[in-house]
This record gives structure tokens, sequence and C-alpha cells, in this order.
């Protein structure tokens, strides 16, 4: 079932009876080539390209949920390419790249709207960091424009600019930042996957994994024991659960981070705008609601809500940055399990254990990096050598030292990255 501007409209006018299922419902063999934990953005993603981009069929996705009810269907949308450190600055760039042509890639409205992100600065110190920043990111090739306040005024004018405590001094914009839909990606990278053959089997929970001389055999499942060849990891917040079973200890801590959508509004936020003092984020989605978030609720967790006061925080920092958020009432908030790494910054590599692969460690960079770490870690899982732009993201950093991006500047804390 192919998507053009004519089926829609076809079908808009013949009652939408023509669409069918996007994927299949399979049943799950006994054995396959390769196996995917993890039915999010990073394992279908990961399954897509496995596919697309090395001709391996047979592979099945195991998700213990519905595909898409984990992270991918929990974060604030945003997609960028401003990191700063060599390692974290050529993934990004390169997933955005991916970003730019993935609708056409996959047939798929994922909604990708290149609205700008602006960084703001309230400091001399800052605004030199983002100087730094801007031209790191320029070097690696991606855009950067530093604006002065009055540029800032004309562009985002609801913005308290005279703030006593944080005052703003400029911003850093990544014009092809933006957001896009995060469930649409899913359901696009599913949709791909399935129609070169991969096996999506929900409601599939892996229970064990099954290694035999120091190598992965398969796995055990509510579902019965299925042999691969290969096991790839992919769960964000449960990556150290899952690795668990393989008798691996990650260096991961799990963090609940919230997001908060108002009642919808009319357009108001043409951009998305972080704020540098508050770890405060906001746009507008196409519903009009404002989607922000802000930081971790700080102590390690499992469960997927939030608590009181994060969310006071939040609305404090919300306020501070724009008054007008004020006469908004918030529709709902959320939680999403986040796998937070020393360093901030993730892990794409082979482990000890032979056929076995870890994808985790995506702190607060998980969507954004959704097809830039499908097409790393099937380059990895495929070939068993890292792809260029990830081949820094590797396992043993953490245990050598040798390698570690700190790309906040925040010394080895989980949380405070």
């Amino acid at each position: 079932m192919g998507f053009s501007g004519w089926r829609v409209l076809r079908e808009g006018l013949t009652g939408n009876k023509g669409w069918g299922p996007h994927w299949r419902d399979p049943a799950p063999k006994s054995d396959y080539d390769a196996i995917i934990i993890g039915g999010g953005g990073h394992g279908l993603a990961t399954a897509y390209y496995l596919a697309s981009q090395h001709g391996m069929t047979n592979i099945a996705v195991l998700e213990k949920g519905y595909l898409g009810g984990g992270n991918v269907g929990r974060n604030t949308t945003i997609v960028r390419a401003n990191y700063f450190l060599p390692g974290n600055s050529e993934f990004y760039s390169h997933s955005l790249k991916l970003w730019e042509g993935l609708e056409q890639e996959l047939n798929y409205n994922v909604m990708l709207s290149q609205r700008g992100q602006v960084v703001l600065c309230h400091s001399d110190g800052q605004r030199d960091a983002l100087v730094r920043r801007g031209n790191a990111m320029r070097a690696q090739g991606d855009d950067a424009e530093l604006l002065s306040t009055d540029q800032l005024r004309r562009l985002l004018p609801y913005l308290d600019y005279d703030n006593t405590r944080f005052p703003i001094y400029g911003g850093l914009l990544q014009r092809r930042a933006g957001t896009a839909r995060h469930d649409a990606v899913a359901w696009g990278f599913a949709r791909g996957a399935d129609r070169r053959g991969v096996d999506l089997i929900q409601n599939c929970e892996v229970t064990g994994i099954d290694i035999e001389a120091g190598r992965v055999v398969g796995v055990q499942t509510t579902r019965g024991a299925i042999r691969a060849k290969k096991v790839g990891i992919a769960v964000a917040g449960r990556s150290s659960q899952v690795a668990a079973m393989a008798g691996m200890r990650l260096p991961i801590e799990s963090h609940v981070l919230q997001a908060f959508v108002t009642e919808g509004l009319k357009p108001c936020i043409d951009h998305v705008v972080s704020f540098g003092m508050g770890h405060f984020y906001i746009s507008q989605s196409d519903k009009g609601g404002l989607v922000f978030g802000g930081d971790l609720d700080m102590y390690a967790s499992y469960a997927a809500r939030g608590n009181l006061p994060m969310q006071e925080h939040v609305m404090e920092a919300a306020m501070t940055l724009m008054p007008m958020i004020g006469k908004a009432r918030l529709l709902r908030s959320w939680g999403g399990i986040m796998d937070m790494s020393p360093d901030g910054s993730p892990i794409i590599d082979k482990t000890g254990i032979e056929g076995l692969y870890l994808n985790a460690g995506w702190c607060y960079g998980g969507f954004k990096a959704t097809p830039g770490s499908g097409f790393s870690f099937a380059h990895l899982m495929a070939t068993d050598q890292p792809h260029d732009p990830a081949a820094r993201f590797r396992l043993n950093r953490f245990r050598d030292g040798v390698g570690l991006m700190d790309e906040e500047g925040t010394g080895s804390q989980h949380n405070l990255h």
C-alpha cells in the first residue's frame, strides 16, 4: 500500500474504506538470522536498515507491549544536530541528514517540521560557549547562526528579555532543526521493515538470553524460545535489565524525564526554544498544544510517571522565560524512562558475547537520533564493524577512560546528563 496525494484524496472521498493494515501480525518463527529486542524507534529503524541496506530479511523485532509504546511515544519530538564534541557532532549531523530524506525513503509522512531551534544564553560566559559550539557545528558542515538580543526580539517577541535574574544575552539558531511526529516515525519504520519481510512481533517479552560457549544462540520469550545467530538490544530505559539476562552490568542508570502539553492554542511559537539557565525547552505542536519539558527527576526509577516537585520546577522555568504561558491550561503530562550514561553519550557497540550487540545510553538524545542510531546499529550488526559516524560510541570507554565524551561538562554523574 503506497501513499500519495491522489490516494489520500480518493480515500477521503470514498469513506476511507480502502486502507489496509500497515504491517502484518505474524507468529514468531523458531529461528531467525537476527533478532532485535525492543520495538521502539531505534529497534524498528535498525530492522528497517538491516533489510533495506544490508539485505537481511529473516529478522524479528520482539516487543513486550505494542510497537512505539515506549520512549518514542513519550518525548518532546525535537530534532537537531547542534552537538559540540567530536563523536557526538558527526553522529547527530549524519542523523539529521537522514531525517531530511526520511519521508521520501519511507513513503510515509513523519511530519518533519524544520522550524529551527534557538538556544538562549544568559551571561557572557554562556554566549562565548555558544560561539564555540556554533563554530564547531559549522566546521562539521551544519548550519548555525549567532543572534543578538535585537535579532531575538524580532524573532521571539514573547520572551521576557529583561528578567532580572536571567536576562537574555543572545542565542544560537539552527534553522534545519525542528520537530517530527514521534509515533509516525515508529509507524513509518515499522511499515517499511514489514514491507521488506521483517517480522514485527508484539506482546512478546524477552525473559532470557541463551548463550553457549560465549556466543548468543537465541532468546527465551513469553511466546517460547527463539533461536538467532545475532541479537541486538535496543530497549532504552530497560537496557540494564535486559543486559543482565546475559550476565552484563552496564554503566547506566535509568531516570524519568517528564514532558507536558497544554490545551490547543492559536499559533504563537514558530520555533523550538531552549532556555539555557533552566533546562527548559518548548515548541508548539500541529494541534496547537505547547509541548515542553525540563530536567530529569534526579533519582533512579523505572516508573513511567513523574513527581510534583519537578513539575513545579519546570513550570517555574516556563514562567521565567515566557510569562504569557501562565494563561494556558495544562492538558496532560507523561514520563519516559531514560537510559543515562556517565558521560551523557550513547553506546553502539559489540559486547563481550559473540553475536550480542548493544544500543543504549541515549540520555536526552534518543528521539533525534532515531534514524542515525538505526542506520549505525544495523551496519554494526550486519558487518561486525562500527559505522564511522558512531565509531566513538564504544562500551569500553567507561572501563579504561579513553574516549569519554562529556558533552555537558558535568562530569561522570548519570543524572546530570
